[in-house]
């Protein structure tokens, strides 16, 4: 089954990091996404831009508002995410705690429906 990895952590952390420590976190990242790969569980995953760089769409009364920034004003943000195929909730969930800024954030784990086209 596949399940979407969300990733939302605080960007303020990220400033407070020397460059020795966002290497570091670059690695992880690269090292935990390369485990995934070789496991066979990897799908896709994709780092966002900042929420400085989001765009808000909603649509209210047949009327398109678009806001700058995202959607919640919250101190944590979405940074990312990873799709994996996982044989159950319990693999995701042990998949997602591994995900380097988990230590810092919250990855949100859901599963994907699967729609017959």
């Amino acid at each position: 089954m596949e399940y979407l990895l969300l990733i939302h952590d605080d960007e303020s952390v990220y400033a407070t990091l020397s460059e020795n420590e966002l290497s570091s976190l670059g690695q992880e990242y690269g090292a935990y996404t390369e485990a995934l790969k070789t496991s066979g569980v990897y799908r896709d995953g994709r780092q966002l831009q900042p929420s400085s760089a989001s765009t808000t769409v909603t649509v209210r009364d047949g009327e398109q508002v678009v806001t700058d920034g995202p959607f919640a004003e919250t101190k944590e943000h979405l940074g990312g995410y990873y799709l994996v195929d996982a044989k159950d909730l319990d693999e995701a969930l042990g998949i997602a705690a591994r995900i380097p800024s988990a230590r810092f954030g919250a990855v949100e784990v859901g599963p994907i429906m699967k729609i017959e086209h």
